[in-house]
């Protein structure tokens, strides 16, 4: 199904809609302040499976993040953080970075890096917000496969016509961007960073 969103007010029944997808286990594309991802819920196995599949990769070996709404989420899903990064957390989100960071209990295993950690994301995209919201919890989030024709990763209907068999619901929320999530290691008391993205990395650490 292709679903329109609307970007800047999001219809609530159309909310309610996916978010009873995700707790059936469905998988969705979805809009976020950079790339479109792919994502399920974080507790239902067989759908985390599903993305793997999609993608072609080990769900064992992945690295999947968390699309949060708020940092309070924070304390549930990564272990204490120093004053330090918790402050870099807070300037940076909501925005288009992905925060790695060492992984609590409540992480479900198969969400777990060998390294123990998890990324945390909390996108400037008011569907994504919603959708987390009433769901209650994290959004598992991974890129789309990409094969390098930019067009069908910004464009809803061509990503529509490439995976509409694929996953239950593809929300149309506007013309994706091109640019991934900054991503940086806050597992240490010094901030890394991984992956230059969409985000800034001077402008954080200076």
């Amino acid at each position: 199904m292709l679903l329109t969103i609307h970007p800047d007010n999001p219809q609530p029944r159309y909310i309610q809609q996916v978010v009873e997808c995700l707790r059936d286990g469905g998988v969705i594309i979805y809009p976020t302040d950079t790339i479109y991802g792919i994502g399920c819920n974080i507790f239902n196995a067989e759908a985390i499976a599903r993305i793997a599949r999609i993608k072609n990769i080990d769900a064992k070996k992945a690295q999947f993040s968390f699309i949060c709404s708020d940092l309070s989420h924070l304390s549930d899903y990564a272990k204490s953080v120093s004053t330090p990064i918790f402050r870099l957390l807070k300037a940076a989100l909501p925005g288009p970075y992905t925060f790695i960071l060492n992984a609590s209990r409540q992480v479900p295993k198969q969400l777990k890096t060998k390294k123990d950690t998890v990324g945390i994301r909390i996108p400037d995209n008011k569907i994504c917000a919603e959708i987390v919201k009433l769901l209650g919890h994290p959004l598992m989030s991974a890129s789309l496969p990409m094969d390098g024709d930019v067009e069908y990763y910004t464009d809803p209907e061509l990503m529509y016509e490439q995976f509409g068999n694929l996953v239950d619901i593809v929300i149309d929320g506007g013309p994706g961007h091109t640019l991934s999530s900054t991503v940086i290691d806050c597992t240490r008391d010094q901030a890394v960073l991984v992956r230059e993205g969409a985000g800034e990395w001077e402008s954080l650490i200076s």
